[in-house]
């Protein structure tokens, strides 16, 4: 534990503006295919963090040549010729690297090993290593996890299924890499609970790297031909949005998230539409999203959130603020993030003095009295920054090592100061 921070409460109803940072699904997304195309890549209003920059280093050790010290970054493309590497790949603490890794080994001659550290070691990586060794591609691994050996050179292509129950991100990686198989691909997730919005976010961006790529219920087609070189904005992470959203809902106020419309189709941002089934007001646009908070208090729900898992967590701290008990449902995924998600929400929820049961893969939240707290953060930035947002309306909340936010938000704390202050 690095010490804790004392959240400040706010001065009155939010009303702000705020633009998240790139998103992290994006900006890894796009390193991974700018380093497989033909030519160079911009990478405009990319995500600098603790994960973006895991994936920048592993890349790196497999020769491409990234150019990050200004906006755009640049990537010079390997056209799918990456060197070996000649340590072992360390992916820090980001699950989407490790997964985009492991499947990228699959076209590189010789042996990689892919390591990394913080709970990464026991997060999931079975479903990719078991699809891999169905299409030809030796990969062996400790138990379904970390460290994970690829040995790689060509991927045969061919019909896989791919188990996506724990998470979506072992079809995308498959994804990513189809294009420089031998022969067409066709990847069939199995048993993806709610989270298909991240593999059309992949589809999306493979598209603007010039593959092609057609759905064949129940899964996906991919041609070979690879990907060429672009030019392109990375979004504002959605994931991040959920943050300043709920902040306005449960301060009464009002916020407007720059940079993000009704077009994009990151998952997250149906936590806009799950805080106006709470009774807030909301308004999209093109380029933005307002989120002014309920005239007469937040409502309880009922909601499956298996779609939108990352923002579940900030949804749960919304609850806390409602007027009666809420059901939050399609959970399970919760359990294989950067910490057990459904254990802290529940401890810490229950450390608050609210009442919090689990049920399989869904958690009951009874409302109560809120009252000061050190909220352990489990080494998750998404549970110190949720639980952060509880500060703007109950004094002495404190959240321990603070500094874990630096993984996809480095100045979420000053964001959360700045939006404190601001009222209408």
């Amino acid at each position: 534990m690095n010490g804790f921070r004392t959240v400040e409460p706010a001065i009155g109803p939010i009303d702000a503006s705020v633009r998240p940072p790139g998103s992290k699904s994006h900006t890894i997304r796009a390193l991974v295919l700018s380093a497989l195309a033909e030519g160079d890549s911009l990478l405009r209003a990319p995500l600098d963090a603790d994960d973006t920059r895991a994936a920048r280093r592993a890349l790196g050790l497999f020769g491409v040549d990234i150019t990050a010290d200004s906006d755009p970054w640049r990537v010079i493309g390997s056209g799918g010729a990456l060197e070996p590497a000649a340590v072992p790949v360390d992916v820090g603490a980001s699950g989407l690297t490790a997964r985009s890794v492991i499947a990228l080994a699959s076209l590189i001659h010789g042996t990689t090993t892919v390591v990394g550290r913080d709970r990464l070691p026991q997060r999931p990586m079975g479903g990719l290593v078991d699809a891999l060794n169905a299409l030809g591609v030796e990969t062996t691994s400790v138990g379904g996890y970390l460290p994970v050996t690829v040995d790689g050179g060509a991927l045969p292509g061919g019909l896989v299924t791919v188990a996506s129950h724990q998470t979506s991100q072992f079809a995308s990686a498959l994804l990513l890499v189809a294009p420089l198989a031998r022969d067409v691909m066709i990847v069939i997730p199995e048993g993806l609970e709610g989270s298909r919005r991240y593999l059309e976010l992949t589809i999306a961006m493979m598209e603007e790297f010039g593959a092609l790529v057609e759905q064949v219920e129940p899964g996906y087609r991919v041609e070979t031909g690879g990907y060429r070189g672009s030019d392109i904005t990375i979004e504002p992470d959605a994931s991040a949005a959920v943050y300043p959203m709920v902040a306005a809902a449960i301060t009464g106020g009002r916020v407007t998230i720059e940079g993000l419309g009704a077009e994009s189709l990151q998952p997250d941002l149906a936590v806009a539409g799950v805080l106006e089934q709470m009774g807030c007001v909301v308004r999209q646009t093109g380029s933005e999203i307002t989120v002014e908070a309920a005239t007469d208090g937040l409502r309880p729900i009922d909601i499956d959130l298996s779609g939108s898992p990352d923002g579940a967590l900030a949804v749960a701290v919304a609850t806390l603020f409602a007027d009666g008990p809420s059901r939050l449902r399609g959970l399970g995924s919760l359990r294989h993030k950067e910490s057990d998600r459904l254990a802290a929400l529940t401890a810490e929820i229950t450390r608050l003095g609210a009442g919090a049961t689990i049920e399989g893969d869904e958690l009951t939240i009874v409302p109560g009295v809120l009252h000061p707290a050190r909220v352990q953060s489990y080494g998750d930035h998404r549970v110190a920054m949720s639980f952060g947002l509880v500060g703007l309306c109950v004094p002495g909340i404190e959240i321990a090592d603070p500094d874990v936010v630096a993984k996809t938000w480095p100045s979420f704390w000053d964001m959360l100061s700045n939006i404190a202050q601001t009222i209408a």
